[in-house]
């Protein structure tokens, strides 16, 4: 474990920000692999003054997002038409489709923000708002702001516990359960809102 550390710490090193946008921009794509893998690396080296806080964040950021706007776009221009053709092996008729798609125009901001916090959600959260044609300027914003907090944290874990493998699992699992825990909340508060306007 601790060779396979050093060569993605090396390689993040080595790649600089560029490496992180590609990685970021593939680890957001349908070509998933853990976001850990790049920031948390990207973080100890800003803790040994070689890489930049800022800069490696905000190129985790622009990474996510050009690879949420690959699925955005797949699912635009190609998604309906496969939904329709195979969605009854997953259940889904066109009835459900459409049900789905008017779900997602009502509450996609939401939906984009608090999915990117989700592990195993955040890289296919973008194919529902690509199905609903979501405004590709919210689809963009919120899909930034949620990538932005999960690249911070880990850039940020990386920093203060980049060399102890054990506390960085523990305090990874800490966090994400906080996060799901603070979705659940927020979207409590955000159901009860849409209910009070309803009755306005």
């Amino acid at each position: 474990m601790e060779a396979i550390v050093t060569f993605i710490v090396d390689l993040v090193g080595d790649l600089g920000y560029l490496g992180i946008f590609f990685m970021m921009l593939l680890e957001s794509s349908f070509f998933p692999f853990p976001s850990e893998v790049v920031m948390v690396p990207a973080g100890y080296l800003v803790y040994k003054g070689e890489m930049n806080m800022f800069y490696a964040v905000f190129a985790g950021i622009l990474g996510s997002l050009a690879g949420a706007l690959i699925n955005y776009y797949i699912a635009k221009r190609w998604g309906r038409a496969a939904m329709l053709r195979w969605g009854r092996y997953l259940f889904l008729d066109e009835q459900k489709l459409e049900k789905m798609e008017s779900f997602f125009s009502r509450h996609g901001h939401i939906s984009t923000f608090s999915g990117r916090l989700i592990p195993g959600v955040r890289q296919y959260i973008s194919f529902p708002a690509g199905l609903a044609k979501m405004r590709l300027g919210s689809f963009s914003l919120y899909t930034s702001l949620g990538a932005g907090i999960w690249v911070a944290i880990l850039a940020l874990l990386g920093y203060y516990l980049g060399g102890q493998e054990a506390l960085l699992k523990e305090y990874l699992h800490y966090i994400t359960a906080a996060i799901i825990i603070a979705l659940v909340i927020l979207a409590f508060f955000y159901v009860k809102g849409m209910q009070k306007d309803s009755m306005l």
